[in-house]
């Protein structure tokens, strides 16, 4: 992977906020449900690799010691003594050559020093995980210049609320692998819906691309909205005069308070639609608000109120049930 810092393009003197708002940005832009750049999943996962680093202050510091790599992992620092150019070389010092018989161990694939010399290693480097004769470990690696197989994919999960779904967010996510990760979650995403984080799973065991992170979205039920796909349905309490006179009351929503006119003479019941104040949808538009009028009685008796009733009961009876038999 490239230079974290080039990868979030900022300066190695930037500060926590910089870099931070620097991944968000570019978060954001290269999200895979939301962008229509080319590779943008593996810009993507790119930039989430980068901030893996720099936004931890420990990684970041081992990474400008270069004590790691762009990708997290330990650099070879080689053994004292004699070097030949590369990783895996190193003196071990006399053996049981006789004096002056330096002994060599030669490491390949990352076998740890001090375990010796294995050739299906050497032929896994060479040929891509083909293992020279009888293949055993190229069975496992892929074949002869195969692909060499990827990493296990692995599964999380994050509760986010009504509004954050509508608006969009970063939520910060903590892997089976014990990685944390800051999530961009796009606007209008739905309750059951998965994000693909890209090369964020398991590593590979044989040198292949990591597997990916399926990240499942809960949104939180709301105290008194209820989604119905891109509509959202509130039961609205109203008084006994407002239903029976008429009158304009606040109705919430998801972003401010509006005016709704209760018609007079309404039922408790009713329902009435308030256009495009429900849930975004991938066309740009956006549901509606349905609010169902509840006619509620007041809290201690009245029997001014009682009075009245009794009146119309006797005077000017209904039987609002006629219709059910």
């Amino acid at each position: 992977m490239r230079d974290p810092y080039t990868v979030l393009g900022v300066s190695k003197s930037a500060d926590t906020a910089e870099i931070k708002k620097a991944f968000r940005k570019l978060a954001k832009k290269y999200h895979p449900d939301q962008s229509k750049e080319a590779k943008a999943a593996e810009k993507f996962a790119e930039v989430n690799s980068a901030y893996e680093i720099l936004g931890d202050e420990k990684k970041r510091a081992a990474f400008d010691r270069g004590e790691i790599d762009a990708e997290g992992k330990p650099r070879f620092q080689g053994f004292e003594g004699f070097d030949m150019g590369g990783p895996g070389f190193g003196r071990r010092g006399h053996a049981g050559g006789g004096p002056g018989f330096e002994h060599f161990e030669f490491n390949f694939g990352g076998r740890p020093a001090g375990q010796g010399f294995d050739a299906s290693d050497l032929f896994s480097e060479l040929f891509g995980g083909a293992a020279g004769p009888g293949g055993r470990r190229g069975a496992a690696r892929g074949g002869f210049g195969g692909p060499a197989p990827r990493g296990e994919d692995i599964t999380a999960s994050v509760t986010i609320g009504l509004a954050e779904a509508v608006k969009g967010t970063t939520t910060r996510v903590t892997l089976p692998t014990g990685r944390t990760l800051d999530v961009e979650i796009p606007a209008g995403i739905e309750d059951g819906k998965a994000i693909r984080l890209k090369r964020q799973g398991q590593p590979s065991p044989y040198g292949g691309e990591p597997g990916d992170a399926m990240i499942h979205v809960r949104v939180a039920k709301h105290p008194y909205f209820r989604v119905e796909g891109r509509d959202l349905r509130l039961d609205l309490p109203i008084t006994l005069y407002e239903a029976v006179l008429g009158a304009k009351v606040n109705v919430p929503t998801l972003d401010s308070k509006v005016e709704l006119v209760v018609p007079a003479g309404s039922n408790g019941g009713r329902t009435l639609r308030l256009r495009g104040k429900g849930l975004p949808t991938p066309q740009g538009t956006h549901g509606d608000l349905l609010v169902t009028l509840r006619i509620v009685l007041p809290d201690e008796a009245d029997s001014e109120l009682a009075t009245i009733m009794r009146k119309w009961e006797s005077q000017k009876p209904y039987n609002p049930r006629s219709d059910l038999g």
